[in-house]
């Protein structure tokens, strides 16, 4: 497929096709509150943070998201726990802060619905990993979904994270074996890394379940269990990710 790939910065007219881009998160991914109150802000801050890849007729066809921090500092030091939205409140306090930036995050890479299967993920890490070295930066870290966690919500994320397919020893998940073959290193699992809560109502709508029932509930498109309090009218997503590093 014939792709262009450039920053926001220098195509700041794809700012609105681009969430406009038909995607296939899952509903209640879309309500972490570290995201709702800070995706926006990459595009407005750091457009030369966001990579957007079209098609021959303009058509955007996926897009990636990054955001510089520092990651040599105190109580830092080491890849967090808190996964993706720590990484993200650490990168928009360095910047109002006015930390210089020791390293990249990644924070999305989305490929339209109906277009995955076609290596697209692939390139736009490639285009992120070039992006990263042309602004002046050697690590890139991310804290990765892995795409087929979700087939297997009860397997624990350390288990299945060091998990590699016999024939090849490359990582079982193909996500993860993605980043490996770019070059990325599996560094540690962070556990935390994104949290939604909400009311029973609220997943009922998110996610068409019942949620009546207190426990764990799997969740189509969930990496693990949601926690159901029925009986408090709460439910509550921790998701794990899986951290790897890429020197660049």
């Amino acid at each position: 497929m014939d792709l262009t790939v450039t920053t926001l910065a220098d195509r700041p007219e794809l700012r609105d096709p681009l969430w406009q881009m038909p995607e296939t998160w899952p509903e209640f991914v879309l309500h972490d509150p570290v995201g709702w109150a800070n995706m926006g802000r990459i595009l407005a801050e750091l457009p030369e943070y966001v990579l957007v890849a079209t098609d021959s007729e303009g058509r955007v066809a996926a897009r990636a998201f990054s955001v510089p921090f520092r990651l040599d500092a105190d109580g830092r030091r080491s890849l967090p726990p808190g996964g993706w939205d720590q990484v993200m409140l650490w990168a928009f306090s360095d910047l109002r802060h006015g930390r210089a930036p020791d390293t990249v995050s990644a924070i999305e890479i989305t490929v339209a619905d109906g277009r995955q299967g076609k290596g697209i993920s692939g390139r736009m890490l490639a285009a992120m990993r070039d992006n990263v070295r042309r602004l002046g930066f050697t690590d890139l870290v991310a804290p990765v979904r892995p795409s087929r966690k979700s087939e297997e919500p009860r397997t624990l994320i350390e288990e299945y994270a060091h998990r590699t397919r016999p024939d090849d020893g490359l990582p079982y998940d193909p996500w993860l074996r993605v980043h490996v073959r770019a070059g990325g290193v599996i560094d540690s699992v962070a556990p935390a890394s994104m949290t939604v809560s909400g009311s029973l109502a609220q997943w009922r709508t998110w996610t068409g379940l019942p949620f009546d029932t207190a426990g764990p509930v799997e969740v189509p498109g969930a990496l693990v269990p949601v926690h159901c309090e029925s009986d408090r009218g709460y439910a509550v997503y921790v998701e794990p990710n899986v951290w790897v590093r890429h020197s660049v």
